[in-house]
């Protein structure tokens, strides 16, 4: 194991750690009011279920996916897609309403919602089969059109639940990884006459389908502008509240624990909202170096896939850093009222299980891969000698 950690990108590894450790913090500070008030649970309640999702994901991750090459997830792609598919249809059956979504199954002990863990298996599952495509030389573009069409059929699916958050950051993993394969940049005039062909299609099967795009409640989070003119409405409420917390915290906020929005103000204090009430009870500064964090980890993620020697490894590391940014920007945009408010949770710091588990195994897979890149490199340099 001590030889695998001096492989592993140890920047990226103590950002994880920091992350995951300040969202156990910020869970329990924000979470202790509602906890008791909201749903009659104990005050650290929502603290201990997040550490179990953290150390269950973390125990899992350092004593398999670190040590697992990534050529064996081959074996894991096709089964992983179909029962992600399977998963999401049979929730229309037996599946848990919440949040006026269909979601989640109720497992006793943990809900697990399928939309979380599908963009996971959709990375996945394109690096596998992308790279297959690569390395038999495969050049009929439209042998890569694979995974997008399942990554439709994935968005439909999350989309009707309805949760058009988890459905848009899913459609833009799956996009902007197929864009970022060589085969499609080099074939990109007939990509997009494709694409376009498919989204005509697409709009005219709504048209007639009947059925309205967006219901009510959807169309009332386009109207996202002034939250504040609109406090005492439910499409200004919270997000006017998310301000209120901001402009308490100041620059150095009003101490750990001391969030006054908290006490119910805003209700998803704790998944969503997580970031106003770090920023009103540690301040704008340390806001910023959170954002400074998130970057810095990124760029990690990125600089590991354009090291790594073949297609598998580099689109791991792609969907990952797409996954990741998709859910930073949709979360912090939607919060400062800049896009609809779209309810998707920010990574290691907000409350919620299925997410955590997928974003601290997706991290450690980008590991593997920096692993595999260096190991390849020493043999390299073996050779050489």
């Amino acid at each position: 194991m001590r030889k695998l950690f001096s492989k592993m990108d140890i920047p990226l590894f103590v950002l994880t750690i920091f992350f995951v450790v300040l969202g156990l913090v910020m869970i329990y500070s924000a979470s202790s009011v509602s906890s008791v008030v909201r749903y009659g649970y104990e005050p650290y309640h929502f603290f201990v279920r997040q550490a179990i999702f953290v150390v269950v994901s973390l125990f899992f991750s350092i004593t398999l996916i670190i040590k697992l090459p990534t050529r064996n997830y081959a074996f894991l792609a096709w089964p992983a897609i179909i029962i992600i598919i399977l998963s999401l249809a049979f929730l229309f059956i037996n599946g848990q309403m919440t949040n006026n979504a269909i979601s989640w199954y109720d497992l006793g002990f943990f809900n697990l919602q399928p939309s979380e863990f599908s963009k996971s298996v959709l990375i996945v599952f394109s690096a596998i089969y992308y790279n297959k495509l690569h390395y038999q030389k495969v050049k009929n573009i439209y042998a890569y059109l694979v995974p997008l069409i399942f990554g439709v059929i994935v968005v439909g699916l999350v989309a009707m639940q309805p949760d058009l958050g988890s459905a848009a950051i899913i459609a833009g993993i799956v996009f902007l990884t197929f864009i970022s394969i060589p085969m499609v940049q080099n074939n990109m005039i007939r990509v997009i006459k494709v694409l376009a062909v498919g989204a005509v299609i697409a709009v005219i099967a709504v048209l007639y389908s009947g059925s309205d795009l967006l219901n009510s409640m959807q169309m009332d989070r386009l109207n996202f502008r002034n939250p504040c003119s609109r406090y005492t409405e439910t499409t200004g409420y919270q997000v006017c509240n998310g301000f209120i917390a901001i402009n308490n915290g100041g620059l150095f906020g009003v101490g750990l624990g001391n969030s006054t929005q908290k006490y119910l103000y805003l209700p998803e204090s704790h998944t969503d909202f997580i970031f106003p009430i770090i920023v009103e009870e540690l301040g704008l500064v340390f806001g910023v170096f959170i954002i400074i964090c998130y970057a810095i980890m990124l760029f990690r993620i990125l600089k590991i896939a354009k090291e790594s020697e073949n297609l598998r490894c580099s689109v791991l590391a792609y969907g990952t850093f797409w996954f990741l940014t998709l859910h930073i920007l949709v979360n912090l945009l939607g919060v400062l009222a800049l896009i609809p408010l779209t309810g998707v949770p920010l990574p290691l710091l907000s409350y919620g299980g299925s997410f955590t588990v997928n974003v601290i195994v997706m991290l450690f897979v980008v590991q593997r891969v920096c692993i595999e890149n260096k190991t390849n490199k020493a043999k390299r340099e073996m050779k050489t000698l």
